[in-house]
């Protein structure tokens, strides 16, 4: 995997215009595509249109897939979108616009309040210290080992969920790269500053307007459950 890694890192610069050009128009996208079908629109399809994606890593895997990854990778930390793990704990891109209604429509501030046990001693620890890679912040929150893995999974996809967390880069721990976490606040101070939580009725119909049926579904089924 690492070498396809390396191989990949040759030519991204169309790709990566292209894809944020994506992530704008369309305001929320998978990285990578559910088993090849064409909703939820991915960054795959954006890229890619014609071809079915084989996910695969060896010496004759289609390298279109190592470099999706390295650009994913890249696009967290420009600042110019949001990535996280939203839509059913799967790796999605947000436009600034479109999070922006989304912390709205979530009530996020609010939610900040309700958090409880570990999603809430996460939390905590990534207020303090923004972005910090799995390996550090399950250390400093006790949640380390395959004990707590699962433990450790609910907790953040509570906080993916509520938009109180996004991902922000990968940190290279050992034998493949950690995912990078941090607090929405934090690392998207003057987005978070924006949020007017009167305007969360707004918010909801932009993006039942703007997003695609399976993210506007997934939401509506995130207001029912905090109901």
């Amino acid at each position: 995997m690492r070498l396809s890694i390396q191989m990949a890192r040759q030519s991204r610069s169309s790709e990566e215009k292209q894809s944020l050009e994506g992530i704008n128009r369309f305001h929320g996208v998978l990285v990578y595509p559910l088993e090849n079908r064409p909703e939820p629109l991915s960054l795959w399809k954006i890229l890619h249109p014609r071809t079915p994606m084989t996910w695969a890593w060896d010496g004759d895997a289609d390298n279109r897939v190592a470099r999706l990854w390295i650009l994913r990778e890249e696009l967290s930390r420009t600042g110019r979108v949001v990535y996280t793990k939203w839509y059913k704990g799967r790796a999605t891109f947000f436009s600034l616009e479109a999070f922006l209604h989304l912390l709205q429509a979530l009530r996020t501030p609010e939610a900040e309040e309700g958090l409880r046990g570990e999603a809430a001693q996460i939390y905590e620890c990534l207020l303090e210290s923004s972005p910090q890679s799995t390996k550090t912040l399950k250390a400093a929150t006790d949640l380390k080992g395959r004990f707590f893995e699962s433990t450790y999974q609910r907790a953040t996809k509570v906080l993916f969920e509520k938009g109180l967390i996004v991902a922000w880069g990968e940190v290279d721990e050992g034998a493949f790269p950690s995912l990078a976490l941090g607090a929405t606040k934090i690392l998207f101070e003057d987005l978070w500053n924006q949020i007017d939580l009167s305007e969360g009725e707004k918010s909801l119909a932009w993006l039942e307007k703007n997003l695609r049926p399976p993210f506007v579904q997934y939401l509506h089924k995130l207001l029912k459950l905090k109901k």
